[in-house]
């Protein structure tokens, strides 16, 4: 299983490729998406969906020019839906570019389709079993391997269109290589499974990179061929239309895409169809509505017309071989995935937020239709419980509100028109406002400045802890502005710093009254020094004279 590969960092966890898989076999781990080989049916719908282009088909082009490179000749066989994919080219103009490529020579599948078609009319007639389903389509093939083993024994026990017209050409030319080229992923998975019939395959984009790297180009040019009806195989009910409904025992039926073939399916393991001979294809529209038809290309009525025109109405000569020649063996191809009890299941369900039936929403928003299956699949290790995308966003919504609910801070959405979008209760509280409603929707201009806002929208440079004062409500506030671009959002923050600018003010207050009294304190002081120093000096000169007259007077004695 190695026709479908993924880039893995692509994967942007869309989910796309496992709501078009139709038999989910894609796992997600890690955020990305894996291809559950043993699951895969190769339908190629994860490949189309993608709008990354994670998924890749395997390239074999340098495989073949390898073979091209042996001495052996090789030899393509062109699927019938060429003609839809090259409009207005025909089978001459394909072989002589091909040619050019270094093919030997170049062939239609439509002739091992009409071998195929001759088997099925034989086994029809021969009433060979009480259902017929045509083994044509392998991503049909390996649905039922993996998913209806009980109905392989309605599956037709032929080669493919792809597979009979290989053999027939390695009968014919000895030493002959095959290359398959159509639209198909399937086709390179059947050509690896049965090995010695096909040696490699390729798909129209490949074959169109590959000419356009040569520059090589292909003619306008259309050629009629009467003896080429089996030209319809590629459309649905194409394999009908070539053969003989002459049983009146069967009903005819085509069924095209996978969900309808898998109803079909389940009705006839269910026994509410007998008799039947039944044309499945996986894609809708058959293999001209195929994955690789020039890469998402889908023109149905087109298509169709450039099939129908280009068909003969009488079928190719060919040599029939032996039936046993033509023989297909298929076997169950076992899956090997644990089926998980009930308990597990509503355990899982519980986790991902489903505690009773009415919260199982099966939106299908992971991919999965039913909030069972993704229940499964994660027990399967298939899928992760983050794929919900409503218990993404409960889980968001409830983490943002337990952050916006308990936050010390008021909370102002607006939008770019500055109306409100969204207010929390501290902002309620802050603003004097009783309800949200009373100013949800209305200019921000009612409760607040505006001019703050209209900068920040202007000049896109935000506002980060900014103090002013809001006189209406006589409240200090630090406010925050930001402006999400991508949202086209204004947020508000405000931190109510009323009481830090009330007690600041006190501070100051008290600072203020404190260097007052220690200036009238000085003041005093001073006087007080320096009445003092005036007594001191005073009585200090009383004394020196004193001193001085009794000096003198006993100087004199």
């Amino acid at each position: 299983m190695d026709c479908l590969t993924l880039k893995k960092s692509n994967c942007k966890n869309c989910y796309k490729c496992i709501r078009h898989c139709p038999v989910k076999s894609i796992r997600f781990s890690g955020n990305q998406a894996y291809i559950i080989g043993n699951e895969c049916i190769m339908c190629g719908q994860c490949f189309v969906v993608c709008p990354q282009d994670a998924k890749q088909i395997v390239d074999e082009t340098e495989k073949v020019k390898v073979i091209l490179q042996g001495s052996d000749p090789v030899v393509v066989s062109l699927a019938p839906s060429f003609v839809a994919n090259y409009q207005g080219v025909g089978i001459h103009a394909m072989r002589k570019a091909l040619k050019q490529l270094g093919f030997h020579d170049v062939e239609e599948t439509a002739i091992g389709a009409t071998i195929v078609k001759t088997e099925y009319e034989r086994l029809v007639n021969e009433q060979a079993s009480d259902v017929i389903i045509t083994s044509c389509c392998h991503s049909i093939n390996l649905l039922i391997q993996k998913y209806f083993p009980s109905e392989l024994p309605y599956l037709a026990s032929v080669l493919s269109p792809m597979q009979a017209h290989c053999r027939d050409i390695k009968q014919r030319i000895p030493n002959a290589k095959t290359v398959f080229i159509g639209p198909c992923v399937a086709k390179k998975d059947e050509a690896q499974y049965y090995e010695g019939l096909v040696d490699a395959v390729l798909t129209y984009d490949e074959l169109t990179n590959w000419l356009k790297a040569e520059h090589i180009e292909l003619e306008q040019e259309m050629d009629a061929e009467e003896n080429s009806r089996a030209r319809f195989f590629p459309t649905t009910g194409g394999i009908l239309k070539t053969m003989a409904q002459n049983n009146p025992n069967y009903t005819y039926m085509a069924i095209d895409g996978t969900e309808n073939c898998m109803a079909a399916l389940k009705d006839i393991e269910s026994g509410k169809l007998s008799r039947c001979f039944i044309e499945m294809s996986a894609c809708v529209g058959s293999c001209v509505g195929g994955p690789v038809m020039e890469k998402y290309h889908s023109s149905p009525v087109k298509d169709y017309i450039a099939i129908a025109q280009y068909a003969g109405k009488k079928d190719f000569v060919v040599e029939q071989p032996d039936p046993l020649a033509l023989q297909k063996t298929f076997s169950v191809i076992e899956r090997r995935m644990p089926q998980p009890s009930e308990e597990q299941i509503h355990d899982t369900l519980r986790q991902m937020g489903k505690i009773k039936p009415s919260d199982e929403l099966n939106c299908g928003s992971c991919g999965y239709d039913t909030c069972r299956e993704k229940a499964i699949a994660i027990l399967q290790g298939k899928a992760e419980i983050s794929m919900c995308l409503p218990y993404l966003k409960d889980k968001a919504e409830s983490f943002s509100d337990t952050i916006v609910r308990n936050t010390p801070n008021g909370l102002i959405v607006l939008n770019e028109k500055l109306e409100v979008q969204q207010i929390n209760k501290v902002a309620l509280k802050i603003l004097n406002l009783r309800y949200a409603s009373d100013i949800m929707g209305d200019q921000v201009v009612r409760i607040l400045d505006p001019t703050d806002f209209i900068d920040v929208l202007n000049k896109g440079t935000n506002i980060h802890n900014k103090r002013v004062y809001l006189a209406e409500y006589e409240k200090y506030m630090e406010e925050t502005i930001v402006y999400d671009r991508e949202y086209r959002l204004l947020v508000c923050i405000l931190r109510d710093v009323t009481e830090e600018e009330t007690q600041r003010e006190k501070k100051e207050n008290i600072s203020r009254q404190t260097v007052e009294i220690a200036d009238r304190v000085v003041d005093k002081q001073m006087r007080i020094v320096q009445e003092i120093a005036s007594l001191l000096g005073e009585t200090a000169a009383e004394t020196k004279i004193a001193l001085t007259k009794l000096k003198e007077s006993i100087s004199n004695e």
